[in-house]
């Protein structure tokens, strides 16, 4: 456990069902609060590429999230990607990933161009190097999904366009930085809040390790033994956490973990590829169910999350995601708006 200075950040928490009455009023012509459309302040990062939620540091992180939550109410007048083109090189399905990148595209006045698998034939028909370098004479940005990180990595040292990790083995930084949106939204200091993480140490709960720790939080995962996160991510994370007032926690019971949480989040058992796995691991996160029965274990004003897809029965009852302390929709709704900010930040 370490701690640190932290970095305090505060939001407010617009329903979406206001947020689509204001939009509409607009289109309409009424007059009034609505849809603003303004002439934003550039937001940049000093990175070129964003493989690690790492690549980013803390102000950083911290100025996307409040963009993020400023273009849920308005719309940048300068189309900052008018006449870009995004390539969208998926290895893997996608729902969430896909439509928010190529809507945040379109939103910021850019083209987006999704390749399947089968049409680029990655590693196998082409090699990583030489899509790299023909997809950089054509367009702007490779928003990448693979499987192996080192895919990615390779991706990045060829291209010499910005390189975006859309999910690999070891991290999803863009759904991290629209979980840390989502947590934004909602509390008023993010150094005060504790997250507890219930569930497999994959690459969501990595990316959000090391994301929370960048935010000064507390961050706690409970996992069942030979799931947890590695020795070397907790290190790292608890570094990070140090330097920003954070705290890294790892246990093994799942009420402890959850007591007094702010932010309650879980993942599916067996991610994509793991589907061989899954009698073995659902055998071995029984009593990791994040239910209303755990909910009552954390902060009266928790949220809970899930980064979707959801394995009713499993980590979730049937209907979970709709209990009243749920702000899973809201959360999958600001992929849109956390990666429009992103792409600002790199190619606009």
């Amino acid at each position: 456990m370490l701690s640190g200075d932290s970095l305090g950040i505060s939001g407010g928490n617009p329903s979406k069902q206001h947020r689509v009455a204001r939009r509409q009023r607009c289109r309409f012509g009424f007059t009034g609060s609505c849809y603003t459309v303004v002439a934003m302040a550039k937001v940049t990062v000093n990175t070129k590429h964003l493989l690690s939620i790492t690549d980013l540091d803390p102000k950083e992180i911290k100025s996307l999230l409040q963009h993020a939550r400023d273009l849920k109410t308005e719309t940048n007048a300068s189309k900052p990607l008018k006449g870009k083109t995004i390539a969208l090189l998926f290895g893997k399905p996608s729902l969430r990933t896909r439509v928010s990148f190529e809507i945040a595209t379109a939103n910021l006045g850019g083209n987006c161009l999704y390749l399947s698998p089968q049409e680029v034939g990655i590693g196998g028909r082409e090699a990583i190097s030489d899509i790299a370098q023909v997809l950089s004479r054509y367009v702007d940005c490779i928003v990448y999904r693979c499987f192996q990180h080192q895919q990615i990595e390779e991706m990045a040292q060829y291209a010499s366009v910005p390189v975006i990790n859309a999910l690999s083995e070891d991290e999803h930084p863009c759904q991290a930085l629209a979980d840390l949106t989502t947590m934004f939204e909602r509390r008023e200091n993010l150094r005060t809040t504790i997250l507890a993480y219930i569930g497999d140490g994959n690459n969501v709960a990595r990316s959000l390790a090391l994301g929370a720790a960048s935010m000064g939080m507390t961050f706690r995962i409970a996992s069942p033994q030979g799931y947890e996160l590695s020795t070397e991510v907790l290190k790292q994370a608890a570094q990070i956490a140090a330097a920003n007032g954070g705290q890294i926690e790892f246990l093994r019971d799942p009420v402890s973990a959850v007591e007094d949480a702010h932010v309650v989040y879980t993942d599916v058992w067996s991610s994509m590829g793991q589907e061989e796995e899954a009698s073995e691991r659902e055998e071995a996160f029984k009593g990791y169910q994040v239910n209303p029965e755990l909910m009552e274990q954390a902060a009266p004003d928790a949220i809970f999350m899930h980064d979707l897809p959801a394995h009713y029965g499993e980590e979730v009852p049937p209907g979970f995601l709709n209990h009243p302390q749920s702000v899973v929709f809201d959360q999958a709704e600001n992929r849109l708006h956390s990666q429009q900010a992103l792409l600002e930040a790199l190619i606009g």
